[in-house]
């Protein structure tokens, strides 16, 4: 999940970036309103957690902005238990309201549901071969055996089953699963695959996560191969090996 939060209040702020990414989303933060919807519009996000009261444009006029050219679902935030605010936002195009202060985890339930909502078409488990991955519980098996995932592995692991069979370069991994300002000369992609790999694919016969030189990875079944050793190398330079 990729979370735009708008919001002035910095410990506030930080407190629910640590929180969504121990979750293993992917977090941007704006502090004003003018960088929020300025993030909003040029961004793709899954949902935007968006204050009402910001310096420079209030959380108000970002939403309106924001309506005139995309649909992202937006949860407001707001210290004001006014009823007339709830209704303004509301009719400005904002999708869920929650009252300063609340609990992390309704904050996080909305947000999947709001998500959930988004991708109504999505089914809630996706298989690849004998992997089975459970979005709503977070949890992934390889033939009945459960897989011990990280956030961010599983976050992989679901950004790549999600798009089974397309080629996914270690730029778009790198944006989909950490965030836009991904420095692509670490190797961070590298060493992230070639632990998924270790764990859903090591301990089974049939191997599912596939690289592509000079391309990125793939995840997807093979009928039949060679068995040959799978190296973690983007390319020649990388040197990675599995």
């Amino acid at each position: 999940m990729k979370i735009l939060i708008v919001e002035d209040e910095h410990k506030m702020a930080e407190y629910l970036c640590k929180g969504l990414t121990e979750q293993g989303c992917t977090v941007d933060l704006a502090a004003n309103g003018i960088d929020g919807q300025h993030l909003a519009i040029q961004h793709d996000y899954d949902v935007i957690v968006l204050d009402v009261m910001l310096p420079g444009l209030d959380g108000f006029s970002v939403l309106r902005s924001l309506r005139t050219v995309k649909q992202t679902p937006v949860i407001m935030l707001t210290a004001r238990d006014r009823v007339e605010d709830r209704i303004k936002g509301l009719h400005d195009g904002a999708d869920d309201y929650l009252i300063k202060p609340f609990s992390f985890l309704e904050l996080l339930a909305r947000l999947q549901a709001l998500t959930r909502r988004g991708r109504a078409q999505e089914p809630a488990q996706l298989r690849i071969g004998d992997l089975q991955i459970d979005l709503l519980s977070r949890k992934a098996y390889r033939s009945n055996t459960r897989i011990d995932l990280t956030a961010k592995e599983f976050a992989l692991l679901a950004i790549m089953a999600r798009r089974q069979g397309e080629i996914l370069s270690k730029t778009a991994i790198a944006e989909l699963v950490w965030d836009m300002n991904f420095d692509s000369n670490t190797n961070v992609v590298e060493v992230a695959i070639k632990r998924l790999r270790a764990k859903i694919d090591a301990p089974f016969d049939q191997k599912l996560l596939h690289t592509i030189r000079g391309m990125g990875y793939v995840l997807e079944p093979r009928a039949s191969e060679a068995p040959a050793p799978e190296h973690d190398e983007y390319d020649e330079h990388d040197g990675e090996h599995g």
